[in-house]
C-alpha cells in the first residue's frame, strides 16, 4: 500500500468488510508493526511525534467505564500535555458542546452507547491534534448525533486538524471528504479527489417515472445495471448511450413519461462497482 494524505484536509479510507481498513489504521498508530516499508506522519516517524499531535477513535470503542466522564476526558488531556486545571474545563467544554454537561459527573458505563461514542469522540479531537484517525466514527448513530458528528469533525478540519475517517456509510463519506482511497484485498485500488472519481468511474444515472407501467424494452442494451419499479426505472446508462436514444426507444413503445431526471453514479454506485469488478478479476 502506498497512500499519501494532504494535510488540513478530510480523507476518505474506504473498502469493504476485511479490506485491511483497520489494520492500516492500527499500523499508522504503531499498534501493529509492518513487516516491511515505513509510515511517516508530517515527515516524522511515529516515535518522533508528541502525544498531543495524534487523535484515535478505533473501531472497538476504548473508555474506561467506571471513570466519571469529565475526569475521562481530563486524564486523556492530561495525557496530551494539558495542565491538569486546563484539561478539567477544557473536559466540561467539550460535554457540553455534544449536549453532556449534565453528565459530566456520570460514569462512562451509565451512558447509552450513543452518549459514550460522543464522549469517545470529544476523547480523539478534543485537543484539535494535527492528525485524527477515526474509524467508522458513526456507526449507530441516530440522525441527529450524525450531524452533530459532522459538525464536529468539521470543525476539527477547520482549525488545521487532518482527519482520516474509514466509514461504511457512502453518502457521508461524499459529503465530508476531499479525497478517498479505496482498499480491497490489502490493496488501494482507487485513489483521489472525490469530484474527479465520480466523473472518471460514474455512469450517466437517469431516473424515469411514467404514468403507466413500464415498457417492455431491452434495457440491458442500454445500462449497465437497472432498477426496474412498478411505475418507474433507475438506470445507469452505458456510456456509448444517448439520453435521446433512450427516450426515443421508450416513446415508440407508447411510453407516457412523467419525469426524467439525469445525474451522476454515487460513491456508493462507484465503490459495488470497482470491488465486483475486482473480484471479477481474481476469479479469471
Amino acid at each position: 500500500v502506498a497512500l499519501e494524505v494532504d494535510g488540513n484536509q478530510i480523507f476518505g479510507l474506504l473498502g469493504p468488510n476485511g479490506a485491511g481498513k483497520t489494520t492500516l489504521i492500527r499500523m499508522i498508530m504503531g499498534i501493529y508493526l509492518p513487516d516491511s516499508g515505513s509510515i511517516s506522519i508530517f515527515q516524522k516517524k511515529l516515535s518522533e511525534l508528541s502525544d498531543g499531535e495524534l487523535g484515535y477513535l478505533p473501531e472497538e470503542r476504548g473508555l474506561y467505564p467506571k471513570m466519571k466522564c469529565a475526569d475521562l476526558l481530563a486524564f486523556f488531556l492530561e495525557l496530551k500535555g494539558f495542565s491538569f486545571r486546563k484539561a478539567k474545563t477544557k473536559a466540561v467544554e467539550g460535554l457540553e458542546k455534544v449536549g453532556l454537561k449534565e453528565y459530566a459527573d456520570k460514569k462512562v458505563e451509565e451512558l447509552s452507547k450513543g452518549m459514550q461514542q460522543k464522549v469517545q469522540l470529544l476523547a480523539a479531537l478534543n485537543h484539535y491534534p494535527k492528525l485524527a484517525i477515526l474509524d467508522e466514527p458513526f456507526s449507530g448513530l441516530d440522525p441527529v448525533n450524525v450531524e452533530l458528528f459532522k459538525e464536529i469533525i468539521k470543525e476539527a478540519q477547520n482549525k488545521g486538524t487532518t482527519v482520516v475517517l474509514s466509514s461504511h456509510q457512502m453518502e457521508l463519506v461524499e459529503q465530508l471528504c476531499h479525497k478517498i482511497a479505496l482498499i480491497n484485498k490489502g490493496r488501494i485500488v482507487l485513489n483521489g479527489d472525490v469530484g474527479e472519481i465520480r466523473k472518471e468511474y460514474g455512469s450517466k444515472e437517469v431516473h424515469i417515472e411514467f404514468g403507466n407501467a413500464p415498457p417492455q424494452i431491452n434495457y440491458d442494451e442500454y445500462a449497465e445495471t437497472k432498477k426496474i419499479e412498478a411505475s418507474s426505472v433507475t438506470l445507469s446508462l452505458k456510456k456509448n448511450v444517448s439520453h435521446k436514444a433512450l427516450i426515443e426507444k421508450l416513446w415508440e413503445k407508447g411510453a407516457e413519461i412523467v419525469k426524467f431526471e439525469v445525474g451522476t453514479s454515487s460513491l456508493h454506485d462507484i465503490f459495488v462497482k470497482v470491488v465486483k469488478e475486482g473480484e471479477g478479476k481474481n476469479e479469471n
